[in-house]
């Protein structure tokens, strides 16, 4: 690789260079290990609800659909379109952008919904098939309308791509549909064909469905209100919003945002968490089954306290998929200061059902990684943005308000690519967050870089960075942050006051790596006499062995 404006300098003997771009065949190569968000990263699909559908382009192969709310309004959440991303089951590192699959912005006469033209805003949706009687496939879209009379729209399509049509308009008005479905709307075909519907904010509500309307509640049925209990209610549910429903053996599961009380798990009350229920009706009675994600990424520091290792509080929304035998949870974390720029995220979860009358349902919690799908862990010889961190904390805990956070330390700054992000999806000017903020006090870390390839042989580590002034030192741990929880020092590399605030990469001698195999995680930990200070923004690295 050619790098221009070699520098030397520094004790341990690391190599500086000044550019104002990554070296093209570098960035763009595609990453065969993306890591966790799982989609490029200047794209934001929060509410994530993954659907294994057959392709309906090559009959007899089925990809995994991810669809979401759509965080592009940028100062306010979600967005006035939905859109899809896939990816082959066989492949869950090859994701696609298949576009947009419903906006509206006029009613059922045709005419503007708004005097701008502007579409209505959308929040978190659904999706779910049926088969007509000619046994075709039809998709059915719950696009969460957030405009007042149109809360529960409902349109449909032949693919599960779109584009979707809505099909509920209400006779009576033009600009109004039909149907019970508000907040967070989960909608659920049974085995049999019944269809219920879930939905929520602080309370849980849910239905039977006509399964001729997919809107409206059957007739002689009632809305089961407070379905578990809710965030302000008494009882261990602590419902919040989120609602998502999935069907497993010969139980139902109810995934949900939850809200933690007060010292739970030894931290703050938050909503980041997705818990889950489990009954054998699908409008219960229900079991509170547990935690599934918690997106505040829950840790020991070093005197073996409970901490926030990423963002300390947010809302979270996703949902559980088998996909080859193996189950996920997705669901979404925040970056930046607010909560308008959400990524999507995986973990892996094993999940047993034990059947029949009163049967328990078990889910494990996942783990809060870097790795996404790649769960042998990231090639570190590819180039990472170093916002795929996963580990984040500062000198002190950073401080909720809603929506916004206040960062005393590392935290990851929200992106969202160039004009040929399409085109160029993993090139590093568009798939990248730089992790900013970094004072005195702060740790930036990766779980996990599968260190095979580089056992035996002489590493370093290349850090791309810009330098913001400072005088202070970067320490790369390998296994833990801290040496008296097991954390071993790597390498380090010096930061100067005189260095130019221009995109830097400095390779750092790693000579003890040369000992790891396997799984393992990176912490960088900064140092600095300076408090409050962020020493450099971090932009991407790479480990190279020579």
């Amino acid at each position: 690789m050619n790098y221009k404006n070699l520098l030397g300098y520094m004790a341990l003997g690391a190599m500086v260079l000044s550019c104002n771009t990554q070296p093209k065949e570098m960035a763009e190569t595609k990453l065969t290990t993306p890591g966790n968000p799982f989609l490029p990263l200047w794209e934001h699909i929060p509410d994530g609800e993954p659907y294994v559908f057959e392709d309906p382009d090559n009959p007899g192969q089925y990809r995994v659909y991810l669809y979401g709310s759509h965080d592009d309004l940028v100062t306010a959440y979600c967005g006035r379109d939905q859109v899809v991303w896939s990816a082959p089951v066989d492949n869950l590192t090859d994701w696609r952008y298949d576009g947009e699959i419903f906006s509206v912005n006029k009613n059922a006469n045709g005419e503007l919904l708004d005097s701008a033209g502007l579409a209505d805003v959308l929040f978190a949706p659904d999706v779910t098939m049926t088969t007509d009687s000619a046994g075709n496939k039809v998709y059915y879209l719950f696009p969460n309308n957030q405009s007042w009379g149109r809360n529960g729209m409902v349109c449909k399509s032949s693919r599960p791509d779109g584009p979707f049509e809505v099909c509920n308009w209400s006779k009576e008005n033009p600009n109004a549909t039909d149907g019970v479905l508000q907040f967070d709307p989960a909608v659920f075909v049974d085995d049999d064909g019944r269809v219920y519907g879930y939905w929520g904010f602080e309370r849980s509500y849910a239905a039977e469905f006509d399964p001729a309307t997919m809107a409206t509640v059957k007739p002689g049925t009632k809305i089961v209100e407070d379905m578990i209990s809710g965030r302000n209610q008494k009882g261990i549910f602590s419902f919040f919003e989120a609602s998502s429903i999935r069907k497993i053996k010969d139980k139902y599961v109810f995934i949900y945002s939850r809200f933690t009380k007060d010292g739970e798990f030894g931290l703050p009350i938050s909503n980041y968490t997705l818990a889950y229920a489990y009954s054998d009706n699908p409008l219960g009675p229900w079991t509170y089954g547990g935690t599934i994600i918690d997106g505040r990424g829950r840790d020991v520091n070093e005197q073996g306290d409970t901490i926030a290792t990423a963002t300390v509080d947010g809302n979270t929304h996703g949902s559980i998929c088998e996909i080859n035998g193996q189950w996920w949870v997705f669901y979404h974390r925040q970056t930046g200061t607010d909560e308008y720029a959400r990524q999507a995220m995986v973990a892996p979860i094993e999940v047993e059902v034990e059947e029949g009358p009163g049967g328990k349902v078990f889910i494990s919690e996942g783990e809060y990684t870097s790795e996404g799908f790649c769960t042998d862990g990231l090639n570190p010889l590819e180039r990472h943005s170093a916002g795929i961190a996963c580990w984040y904390t500062g000198p002190k805990t950073a401080i909720h308000e809603w929506p916004n956070n206040t960062f005393f330390g590392s935290y990851v700054a929200s992106s969202y690519g160039t004009d040929d992000k399409f085109e160029k999806p993993y090139d590093l000017k568009n798939n990248t967050n730089s992790v900013v903020n970094n004072t005195d006090g702060s740790i930036v870390g990766y779980k996990y870089f599968n260190f095979t390839e580089t056992e035996g042989k002489k590493t370093s580590l290349l850090l791309n960075f810009i330098p913001e002034g400072i005088k202070g030192q970067i320490d790369i741990m390998i296994d833990s942050p801290w040496e008296s929880r097991g954390g071993v020092k790597l390498g380090s590399m010096e930061l100067t006051k005189e260095m130019k605030k221009v995109p830097t990469e400095v390779a750092v001698p790693l000579d003890p790596l040369s000992t790891y195999s396997d799984k393992h995680a990176i912490f960088f930990v900064f140092k600095s006499d300076t408090k409050g200070k962020s020493l450099c923004k971090l932009e991407n690295f790479a480990f190279q062995t020579k």
